[in-house]
């Protein structure tokens, strides 16, 4: 890590987060290299999360797919060590964009969706991790499937439409005790051999550690408030 990076805001506030993450985790009885940290970079530009990476995070998460494609091919051509999670819901007229640039689709949560992933993956000659989301609140607005109909649906992106579902992923209500929707989660993993679930954002991340996350998104407490006009352009590294 050089001293600009070292001194900007973003990658003092990725310290941060880590030792807090390390805290919850020796809290929990668990060991932090069991769990990921997603750095959410949605509606930052690229010179901020050049600054993520210049402190030596790998792992990012956005919500758009059509935002993504205007930062981020650039810099996964320089870093190609870098992970790309999409958090946001996908739109089936934007598989075939998402599947070339994400690593990881975290939003899987309707058999239209599922049917089209993987002959998309093969055309594309690519392998990605697949989340299914679950409205644990079950609230209208949100996109996820229902905890009720969880079950059925992962067995059925498993067996008829043929992904290897890697993880879990949901975002409770706002202004609740999210750690029963955590627990929530984590049961419907245990009944499918799931091990990835992401559950925990900046707000909430030490329950989500306690309640078994496997990856947290994070993006307030790392980058900041959100911008309201993403730059496009990418700056140079520092």
């Amino acid at each position: 890590m050089n001293d600009a990076s070292a001194l900007s805001p973003v990658a003092i506030r990725l310290g941060q987060i880590r030792q807090e993450i390390g805290a919850a985790a020796a809290a929990a009885g668990r060991d932090p290299a069991g769990i990921t940290l997603v750095a959410v970079s949605k509606t930052h530009a690229p010179e901020r999360i050049l600054e993520a990476v210049a402190a030596g995070q790998r792992r990012f998460g956005e919500n758009r797919v059509q935002e993504a494609q205007a930062k981020w091919p650039m810099i996964k051509a320089r870093h190609h060590d870098i992970g790309l999670h999409l958090i946001g819901p996908l739109q089936t007229n934007k598989i075939r964009q998402a599947v070339a640039l994400f690593d990881v689709i975290e939003s899987v949560d309707r058999d239209s969706l599922a049917a089209r992933l993987r002959p998309e993956m093969e055309k594309a000659g690519r392998q990605l991790a697949c989340y299914v989301e679950i409205n644990s609140g079950e609230e209208p607005q949100k996109a996820g499937i229902a905890p009720g109909e969880a079950d059925d649906f992962i067995v059925r992106c498993r067996s008829q439409h043929g992904l290897a579902i890697a993880g879990l992923m949901c975002v409770p209500p706002l202004g609740t005790d999210p750690a029963p929707h955590f627990a929530l989660l984590r049961t419907i993993a245990e009944r499918h051999g799931i091990a990835h679930l992401s559950m925990g954002m900046s707000e909430d991340f030490p329950i989500a550690i306690a309640e078994g996350a496997t990856e947290l998104r994070i993006g307030t407490a790392i980058f900041g408030s959100r911008e309201t006009a993403p730059a496009a352009k990418l700056g140079r590294e520092t």
